[in-house]
C-alpha cells in the first residue's frame, strides 16, 4: 500500500472501516513542488518502428529516467520529498507535506529541464478502488509552469522561490521577466547548482 500512497496517508486508512464519501485531505502551508520534464521526448525518441521494437526500447528508456528519480528519492535524505506521480516525461515530487524538511534534505537537484516553485497546497486522496494521492492549488500550477517555461539543464523558479534558495546557500540568476499562461508577467530566476554559497 506504501508504493501507491505515502506512509501518514496510510496511515490514515489503516485499520480502519473508510466510506467512499470520507476523503483524506490536508491544507499544508507551505510546500515546494517541483516538475522536472525530458521535453519532447516522445516527439524525439517514441517511434514505432522495428529497429525501435515498436516503441517498446523508448518506454524502457522513459522507465530508466523515473525508475532513478524512484531510486534517489528513497534515500534518506531525500526522505521529506514526496512523489506525487508521473505525467507523460514529467516526474512531479514535493517537500513539505509531512514534516518540515532540514536544510539539506532540501538539496534536491536535478538536470532536466526543471521547475519548482512553494506556498500552499491541498492535498489529498482520490478513489477509492484505486487511490491516487494528489495535491492541487496555484503553487502547484506555477510550478509546473516554471518547468513548461523552462530552459534545458536549469531549474527555473519564482522570485519567492529563489529568495528561500538563496537563504539556503544557493545563488540564483535572473533569468528576467517571461509570460506564464494565466500569471501574466513574471519575474523568474535560475538556481545556480555548480557551486552553491558556503
Amino acid at each position: 500500500l506504501q508504493n501507491l500512497l505515502p506512509e501518514h496517508v496510510t496511515d490514515f486508512f489503516i485499520g480502519k472501516d473508510i466510506q467512499n464519501q470520507d476523503l483524506y485531505s490536508k491544507s499544508c502551508e507551505c510546500v515546494c513542488v517541483m516538475f522536472a520534464s525530458v521535453p519532447h521526448f516522445f516527439k524525439e525518441f517514441y517511434n514505432e518502428s522495428s529497429v525501435n521494437n515498436d516503441g517498446l526500447e523508448c518506454l524502457r528508456f522513459l522507465n530508466e529516467i523515473i525508475s532513478d528519480f524512484d531510486e534517489l528519492l528513497n534515500k534518506p535524505k531525500f526522505s521529506a520529498v514526496e512523489k506525487i506521480k508521473t505525467i507523460g516525461s514529467t516526474y512531479m515530487a514535493a517537500a513539505g507535506l509531512t514534516k518540515a524538511a532540514k536544510a539539506e534534505e532540501r538539496r534536491f537537484g536535478v538536470v532536466l529541464c526543471s521547475g519548482i516553485n512553494h506556498g500552499p497546497v491541498i492535498a489529498g486522496v482520490i478513489g477509492a478502488h484505486k487511490p491516487q494521492y494528489d495535491i492541487w492549488g496555484n503553487t502547484v500550477n506555477v510550478a509546473s509552469r516554471m518547468d513548461s517555461t523552462g530552459v534545458l539543464d536549469k531549474i527555473q523558479v519564482t522570485e519567492e522561490t529563489a529568495q528561500v534558495a538563496q537563504t539556503l546557500g544557493y545563488s540564483v540568476t535572473l533569468r528576467g521577466v517571461i509570460h506564464v499562461k494565466g500569471k501574466g508577467q513574471l519575474s523568474t530566476y535560475f538556481i545556480n547548482t555548480e557551486h552553491p554559497v558556503q
